[in-house]
């Protein structure tokens, strides 16, 4: 894995992990976020660290993460 497609996904994840708000969050707002990083991370490794991937990955992925925290 080069270092050009770690970069981004390290980036997102150390964003999502350090929400302050963390546990004022809903079960759907936590699992958006959690989505979103994971489909961030996705996206980078898909895209070889390339932006359009990576924010598309994140975009996609806090969706699902919603609609998946909606049933909860």
């Amino acid at each position: 894995m080069k270092i050009q497609t770690l970069i981004p996904a390290l980036l997102i994840t150390v964003a999502a992990s350090g929400c302050a708000t963390w546990d004022n969050m809903s079960s759907r707002e936590k699992s958006a976020a959690t989505g979103a990083a994971v489909g961030g991370v996705a996206g980078a490794v898909i895209s070889n660290g390339g932006v359009l991937g990576t924010v598309g990955g994140a975009a996609i992925g806090g969706v699902i993460g919603d609609q998946v925290g909606k049933n909860k």
